[in-house]
């Protein structure tokens, strides 16, 4: 667990800003996720194959590095670091 201390000299209310802060970047996080999962359907369909099939076999250098492949990969990653960031948000609490 992480505990972070704020301080401010300002007499707006801090928590609340925070809060909506929170809550932007979640909904931005979750259009990231939302792009990133539409461009992993286009290269299913494209390539008739589900992402973890394909990263079990681009992994194993089972198929050929393509810039497609090399793409496809890369969103992958981006989906799931995008979902540890969500996660990690949406755990977060000001008190």
């Amino acid at each position: 667990m992480q505990q972070i201390t704020i301080v401010s000299e300002s007499a707006t209310a801090l928590k609340p800003l925070l809060e909506s802060a929170i809550q932007t970047e979640l909904r931005m996080i979750g259009l990231g996720i939302e792009r990133t999962q539409q461009k992993m359907n286009e290269f299913e369909r494209q390539y008739e194959m589900m992402s973890n099939e394909f990263e079990r076999l681009f992994d194993s250098g089972t198929i050929d590095e393509t810039l497609d492949y090399i793409e496809w990969s890369g969103e992958i990653e981006t989906l799931r670091r995008l979902q540890a960031k969500y996660q990690t948000l949406q755990r977060a609490q000001l008190s």
